[in-house]
């Protein structure tokens, strides 16, 4: 009898085999990213990373944002959707690197940024991983953890209901960030999206 796989490699085992059709599940939600991005609003010429970038839908709005003289990381655990964001020419606008979340190859207070989408959800200890997106800000780096899909209209598709332990709540997230070191500025939970936006100490 096997085992299912937990951790990294059940991360790799849901989306490696659905890299190549990732996009094509979500065609429309390419405004929703620009807007997040915008919102977020990286500086420019700063240095930014998008945390678990899977194909790197964000990459190309987040180089738009920073300019020809910022740098921008797209960091993703699984190799199907580096290799994705590469062959739809993401390369071109960001550096692509294999990284786990709570155990990022960045240097502390290196970015100005960062952009994370779906991210949250998926992490085994969300304030640990909070905390290492914290880690590599420097003080005053802004975070948006954003899905393109609001809570409700998320849960609708995946046939639950929202309960009052989800993470993703507005009193659970604001505790989330406050103990990984983060002040939240904003939350958006609307049926369009999911935007929470905050600023490391």
């Amino acid at each position: 009898m096997s085992v299912p796989p937990t951790g990294l490699a059940a991360t790799r085992a849901f989306f490696g085999p659905r890299a190549a059709t990732w996009e094509l599940k979500f065609p429309d939600d390419g405004p929703r990213y620009r807007r997040a991005v915008a919102d977020l609003a990286p500086p420019a010429g700063g240095v930014v990373a998008d945390i678990a970038c899977g194909t790197g839908r964000a990459l190309p709005e987040l180089r738009d944002a920073v300019g020809p003289g910022g740098t921008v990381l797209g960091v993703d655990v699984t190799p199907e959707m580096l290799a994705e964001a590469a062959a739809r020419g993401r390369h071109r606008v960001a550096a692509l690197l294999l990284g786990d979340a709570l155990h990022l190859p960045l240097k502390t207070g290196a970015l100005d940024a960062v952009f994370a989408a779906g991210l949250v959800s998926h992490l085994p200890d969300p304030v640990a991983g909070l905390r290492e997106l914290a880690r590599v800000c420097r003080p005053g780096g802004r975070l948006a953890l954003f899905h393109p899909v609001g809570r409700a209209a998320l849960a609708r598709r995946q046939g639950r209901e929202l309960t009052p332990d989800d993470l993703r709540a507005e009193p659970n997230i604001r505790a989330a960030l406050t103990a990984a070191g983060w002040r939240l500025d904003d939350i958006d939970d609307g049926e369009d999206r999911y935007l929470v936006l905050a600023t490391v100490h």
